[in-house]
């Protein structure tokens, strides 16, 4: 990087010195060959790869790599990485979330029919309501998952946690449980702790962190 660098700044200061006024251009001279040239002989990524892989099939140890890739995938698809930096509420916090978004630029259709016009400003809960509650939740918390349980079936809540595994809760309670993969959602409406919920009032929505231990006095 600090050749490129180097041979970048070279030709844009030879270049100035081409088109800046009051410069003189130099003629071309050929200085010949310096120094010994060789052929690029860096290996092909894919070929070491496929090598590789060629070697674990001869020792008869690609049927266990295999295996123990699928153990991890799987292993992470269970339990996914929980969202950094998440705690448990240690007190009730609300505030509201507006979801208008400013257009910057026209917006049209494969026809060219204006849809949405730069300046223009659109909520999508105009257009598409949120129908259901979110409710986000340590999965690892019994305390946590029985409060999600109670805001609501499949059809009035959706349970999203940020901790946990969600095909065993999914199995334990015969209902949803849904994973902030990357910490998407919680971090777009600015959720610090959990019990957390979102939920629709007229053209914003609202956001809760509740401290389950407070409520309870402990």
């Amino acid at each position: 990087m600090k050749l490129l660098a180097f041979l970048s700044a070279a030709a844009i200061g030879a270049l100035s010195g081409i088109f800046l006024p009051g410069q003189h251009t130099a003629g071309a001279v050929d200085h010949g060959q310096v120094g010994e040239a060789w052929p690029i002989t860096e290996p092909d990524l894919l070929e070491v790869i496929r090598a590789r892989l060629e070697r674990a099939k001869a020792r008869g140890s690609l049927d266990a790599l295999n295996a123990r890739f699928a153990d991890r995938v799987k292993a992470r698809v269970q339990r996914p990485v929980p969202v950094a930096g998440i705690v448990a509420a240690v007190e009730d916090r609300t505030w509201e979330y507006d979801p208008t978004v400013r257009i910057d630029h026209d917006i049209r259709d494969h026809k060219g029919n204006l849809i949405a016009a730069a300046g223009q400003q659109v909520n999508p809960l105009d257009s598409i309501p949120l129908s259901k509650k979110l409710v986000f939740i340590n999965g690892e918390s019994p305390a946590e998952v029985s409060w999600a349980m109670e805001q609501g079936d499949d059809f009035r809540a959706r349970i999203i946690m940020v901790r946990g595994a969600p095909f065993d809760l999914m199995k334990m309670n015969q209902r949803r449980f849904y994973f902030d993969q990357g910490g998407s959602l919680t971090q777009k409406f600015g959720i610090e702790r959990t019990p957390a919920s979102v939920e629709q009032s007229g053209r914003i929505l609202v956001v809760r962190e509740i401290a389950l231990r407070q409520r309870k006095g402990t």
